[in-house]
């Protein structure tokens, strides 16, 4: 149905809501890199107006940090669309120290809580193969 596929994948140890708001974070990401994926502006039967959604779904993973870090790397080698989103980051309060946190990770081994990611939809499923939906 669709050429391409967006997953998400988050850490399996994380409270609940910090899996939906890593979610929500990275969800935006793939927004920001692909607007493509919203569909048409919503009208309700009053004529009344709502924000366009996402048109593709968007498919949620869970899995260890090694998942993630094997998952960031296939990611990288097939060059997809990857928004990474690290533990430090749970203990900052704004964009900018979000990005300095980021940029102090060790590239090659991210302490990841999630990550997202949008590409063709072979390439996406070989990256995730083996993961899990999250329960």
């Amino acid at each position: 149905m669709f050429d391409s596929k967006i997953a998400f994948v988050v850490r399996d140890d994380l409270e609940s809501w910090q899996r939906l708001n890593v979610v929500a974070f990275l969800a935006t990401g793939i927004v920001a890199a692909a607007p493509d994926v919203l569909g048409e502006t919503y009208i309700d039967a009053h004529h009344r107006p709502y924000s366009r959604i996402s048109a593709q779904p968007m498919l949620i993973f869970a899995g260890d940090l090694a998942a993630l870090q094997r998952t960031h790397r296939k990611g990288l080698e097939r060059e997809l669309i990857l928004v990474p989103y690290v533990q430090a980051m749970f203990a900052t309060g704004n964009d900018a120290d979000n990005r300095a946190v980021f940029l102090e990770e060790d590239a090659d081994a991210m302490n990841l809580v999630g990550i997202a990611l949008r590409g063709p939809k072979k390439a996406v499923d070989k990256v995730i193969k083996g993961l899990s939906l999250h329960p």
